[in-house]
């Protein structure tokens, strides 16, 4: 059974905190007294919270698609600090587009941020969680890193690509004491459709099929009905960050729960099925 020891005076790091979870993260975690290292492209955002907080905020600018930057940015805030208690890869956005609408510079871009950029996170990390003998981190994936929907290919696959890379590194570091969290949250309010979502021009081939209804109905705000309180959301991962052993995977929101049991449930049935199939094909000398 997990065990919760609540430490409130942790120190943070966090990725993605001008808005949305990162700036919920930020914001409840300083209330709470921890030590925060607060990354965004644009710091100006900060300015309040800074202003506020004094010495325990440390803000730093940082892109997550400059690699050197990225290990830069998170020596100076072990540095700074002494010591990073748990590492939140937060910062990320939305591609919206049919596969063939995207162009190339769209997919680097969306690659760059969401997976290569989350994992080089945790690569510039790694040496300084296991010089102190452990501590956490923590990736914002989404219910989207389990299911897929239409016109969100190159986002499905950077946070399906971004759940294995952790299935894998969590695995490798647990013999230094450091745990692995995938958060997994549904619809939340936040501004993802308005400032968090880059879109493809439409091609009119996709206009009179479902799927152009479907386009038209996700940009007008009426085909999903966020439920997810980003606060709520924010105040579950960072008490998640208190049990041990940590949650590999934290489902946060009823549809998130909903959509994410249904799918899996019908990828278990898919595999039974398969079952006689997968077993013919081992080697004679294999079989039991």
């Amino acid at each position: 059974m997990p065990t919760t020891a609540p430490q409130l005076h942790k120190t943070w790091f966090v990725t993605g905190t001008s808005s949305g979870i990162g700036r919920q993260l930020a914001e409840l975690l300083l209330v709470r007294g921890c030590r925060v290292a607060a990354t965004a492209r644009r710091t100006e955002t900060l300015a309040d919270l800074a202003a506020e907080h004094g010495d325990r905020l440390r803000v730093l600018s940082l892109d997550v698609t400059d690699t050197p930057a990225v290990r830069r940015v998170v020596d100076e805030a072990f540095a700074a600090f002494g010591r990073v208690d748990v590492v939140v890869n937060n910062a990320g956005y939305g591609l919206f587009g049919a596969a063939e609408e995207l162009t190339d510079e769209q997919i680097d871009r969306q690659i760059a941020t969401n997976l290569t950029g989350s994992i080089q996170v945790a690569r510039a990390a790694l040496p300084h969680l296991r010089r102190q003998g452990g501590g956490r981190i923590v990736q914002i994936s989404s219910i989207g890193g389990q299911v897929a929907f239409p016109l969100l290919s190159l986002y499905h696959a950077t946070k399906w690509g971004i759940e294995g890379f952790f299935e894998s590194l969590r695995q490798e570091v647990a013999p230094f004491g450091i745990q692995t969290t995938i958060v997994e949250p549904g619809a939340i309010r936040t501004a993802f459709i308005d400032r968090g979502l880059d879109q493809a021009a439409p091609l009119e081939a996709y206009e009179d099929t479902d799927l152009g209804e479907y386009r038209r109905s996700m940009l007008a705000g009426t085909a999903i009905d966020p439920i997810g309180d980003p606060a709520r959301v924010a105040r579950a991962v960072i008490d998640s960050a208190d049990s041990d052993p940590a949650p590999a995977r934290l489902v946060l929101g009823s549809d998130a729960y909903e959509m994410g049991r249904t799918a899996l449930s019908l990828r278990l049935a898919d595999l039974e099925a398969q079952r006689s199939v997968a077993y013919s094909t081992d080697a004679e000398d294999a079989r039991g």
